[in-house]
């Protein structure tokens, strides 16, 4: 079967609506056919990695543990609320610690785990992919635009 396609086992009398098998493929979007059961694992993964902020922060954590504020100033335009959204939801997904340090106010520290490591090495490699071919995908941009007009 091709990756681009969701295979799907009718109801039979032995299960109902409710419990049919549904297999979502590596490669395929759109809606699940049934909510309730589990999202296909690349997809999963991707909706973690696919927000705004998660693939900055464990570039940025590559380099080392990091103080929030530092990560914070390192990240860029990331507000407070949000950098700890996304720490605290790669600390969940085990790509992230977070230890606090015993001071006086107290600070926290955030490294990567070997989870989160064993990520680093194909987030930099996209974002060495992306930095190479940044002109020339703007230069495509601006030949699509030029060609079709708003």
């Amino acid at each position: 079967m091709n990756a681009r396609h969701t295979e799907v086992t009718a109801p039979t009398a032995e299960t109902s609506r409710d419990m049919r098998d549904v297999r979502i493929l590596a490669g395929v979007t759109g809606p699940v056919a049934d909510p309730r059961l589990p999202l296909c694992p690349v997809r999963d993964v991707l909706d973690r990695l696919g927000d705004a902020w998660s693939v900055l922060v464990i570039l940025r954590l590559g380099d080392g543990p990091t103080r929030f504020n530092a990560l914070k100033r390192a990240v860029g335009a990331i507000s407070q609320r949000m950098l700890t959204v996304t720490l605290r939801s790669l600390e969940r997904d085990g790509l992230v610690t977070r230890t606090v340090i015993p001071t006086n106010p107290p600070q926290v520290e955030y490294a990567l785990t070997d989870l989160g490591h064993s990520l680093s090495g194909p987030i930099g490699a996209l974002a060495d992919w992306a930095v190479t071919h940044r002109e020339r995908i703007n230069a495509e941009r601006r030949r699509f635009d030029a060609e079709r007009p708003a």
